[in-house]
């Protein structure tokens, strides 16, 4: 099908994948994205399909993407499959002259990447990163305010991702994963080139399996929690920190310091609501999930997703910012394993 086909009717959707996040937009498309239809999900696991089939009433379920990618009623594909798989898939659907929302990290490498975005321009279709949190309003009120100088040139970003949970059994291999850095802390990375207005160019990581001790002889190079330290231009900085499992709940914040102020994003509870006891002291109910926490972006980016297809316009976020990460994340892997500061090759 000819990707130009679909820009004057609704388009069909599918969702590649059925885990937590492929849930996430599956339900948004079934209800939320006008231009957009839902016309099934798909993945290889029985269990996971008919779970999601229970949850959404009348959808197609596929076991096999090669189906999904044949028919003429899907326009653009959601992939939300494990990382080692997304190389393949987009590959494959921008074959089928499908559109492609790609959720983060968008590949294992920059190699990966660039076979990707060589498909992508020989298909002529769109593809957008799920980058979701340049889609919700806090961080979008902070990079206006960094845009309009109010702060003046940022100086230090620092940005925090902390998950109440580890995610399935194929994030334990970093060989397949990339680790925390990656299926974390991809956000983290894209906030600071975001707000800093440029890639950065050296990194500096340092990690540890410091809860998970019952996982380091089956995966020796796991970790769980990680720091990390980046040069840009000028020499101004960028620090990112990451945990998976934190178990007090989902926190995401950002600090934004310029040369005349500084930018907070971010809160570590989702309610307004404090209590102040003597018995319990400062009580505050946390974030528990990503879900909730950014809801509204995720919405935000599947309807800016169908909107480029509808007005052939490219993504705000796309192919080459999904790389940038990628570069950097397997730079900072490597530095975590050598001890020393490696220079990211984009």
């Amino acid at each position: 099908m000819d990707p130009s086909e679909l820009t004057t009717t609704t388009i069909g959707v599918c969702v590649i994948g059925a885990g937590r996040a492929g849930m996430v937009h599956a339900r948004n498309y079934f209800k939320d994205v006008p231009g957009a239809r839902l016309v099934g999900i798909c993945d290889p696991e029985a269990k996971a399909l008919q779970t999601a089939g229970s949850h959404l009433e009348g959808i197609q379920l596929f076991p096999d993407s090669q189906e999904v990618l044949g028919r003429q009623d899907v326009g653009a594909v959601v992939i939300t499959s494990p990382t080692f798989t997304h190389h393949d898939l987009v590959v494959q659907a921008a074959r089928a002259g499908k559109h492609v929302f790609c959720e983060k990290p968008m590949a294992l490498s920059v190699a990966e990447c660039d076979s990707m975005i060589a498909e992508i321009r020989k298909a002529g279709i769109l593809f957008q990163t799920g980058f979701m949190r340049r889609f919700d309003s806090s961080f979008i009120a902070a990079k206006t305010m960094v845009e309009e100088g109010v702060i003046g040139k940022p100086l230090l970003v620092k940005s925090m991702t902390r998950g109440p949970g580890l995610p399935p059994e194929w994030y334990f291999s970093v060989k397949q994963s990339n680790g925390l850095l990656a299926e974390v802390n991809s956000h983290d990375f894209d906030s600071l080139f975001w707000f800093m207005g440029c890639a950065a160019k050296k990194v500096h990581a340092f990690g540890a399996n410091l809860k998970n001790g019952n996982l380091a002889q089956r995966y020796p190079d796991f970790y769980d929690h990680a720091v990390v330290t980046l040069v840009f231009e000028e020499g101004r900085l960028g620090m990112i920190d990451g945990s998976c499992p934190a178990e007090y709940g989902y926190d995401s914040r950002c600090e934004i310091l310029g040369e005349h102020g500084v930018i907070l994003v971010g809160k570590m509870n989702d309610e307004a609501v404090v209590a102040y006891t003597l018995e319990r002291g400062v009580t505050a109910p946390p974030s528990i999930s990503w879900r909730s926490k950014f809801r509204d972006a995720y919405i935000a980016e599947a309807r800016h997703f169908v909107e480029s297809i509808r007005t052939k316009s490219q993504p705000k976020v796309g192919a080459e910012e999904g790389r940038r990460v990628v570069a950097a994340v397997v730079a900072a892997n490597r530095s975590l394993v050598e001890g020393e500061s490696v220079e990211i090759s984009y």
